[in-house]
């Protein structure tokens, strides 16, 4: 075959702005850009933020609220959730890595975590509707009977509203998760789902099942 002939793949090129405006019309091709570029400009301060949603996530679904004042849990969310956040999601990302290898997984653990940053861009966005909630209700969004639903009309339709959005962009965020792992691994949607259940299929599980046994001893 003459060499010359073969077409040229045309290389991506995108603007800092482009990357987190076109990851929500064309994420695969925003991913592959970051992908094949090792594009880490916004890494670190994605995983902190990212760390900090979660963090927020956790307090609300444990309840914190019930027993912990509201300064102490916005101080734990912000500080250790930034800082042990990221820490986690670079756990996550080697976990990618190994049982991605069981699937023929390409990506090692810092191309992952890479790609997961960009992936977690509507969780971190998500963050900007926990204000007004925060500003209205306080501390009960963190308690198991918290009132929410008392502070009227006008505010509970802009609260639910953001809780709406909150859910939408939790969507996102699986949607982005699932295309980022599938370029990284050089997996089919299918295999990329399999990969993010892999480790906690692995681990979590058998976790849980000896925690259960103990309990019941």
């Amino acid at each position: 075959m003459d060499i010359e002939s073969t077409p040229k793949v045309k290389a991506i090129n995108l603007t800092d702005k482009e990357v987190f405006t076109k990851i929500w019309t064309s994420p695969r091709t925003v991913f592959k850009y970051i992908n094949d570029n090792k594009y880490d400009k916004y890494v670190n301060i994605l995983l902190f933020f990212a760390g900090i949603s979660r963090a927020f996530d956790r307090a609300s679904l444990k309840d914190m609220g019930d027993k912990t004042s509201l300064l102490v849990i916005l101080g734990v969310c912000i500080v250790l959730g930034g800082l042990l956040g990221w820490i986690s999601y670079y756990i996550y990302a080697a976990l990618l890595s190994w049982t991605g290898k069981w699937l023929s997984g390409k990506g090692d653990t810092s191309s992952i975590l890479r790609m997961l940053a960009y992936a977690l861009t509507p969780a971190i966005i998500a963050l900007i509707f926990l204000i007004p909630q925060i500003g209205v209700y306080g501390i009960e969004m963190f308690k198991a009977e918290g009132d929410i639903s008392s502070a009227g009309l006008v505010s509970n339709i802009f609260v639910y509203g953001s809780l709406f959005l909150e859910f939408v962009l939790g969507i996102w965020t699986i949607i982005f998760c699932v295309t980022a792992i599938s370029e990284v691994q050089k997996f089919s949607i299918g295999k990329s789902i399999l990969n993010i259940l892999l480790p906690i299929l692995v681990f979590a599980v058998p976790i849980l099942i000896i925690v259960l046994i103990f309990s019941i001893i």
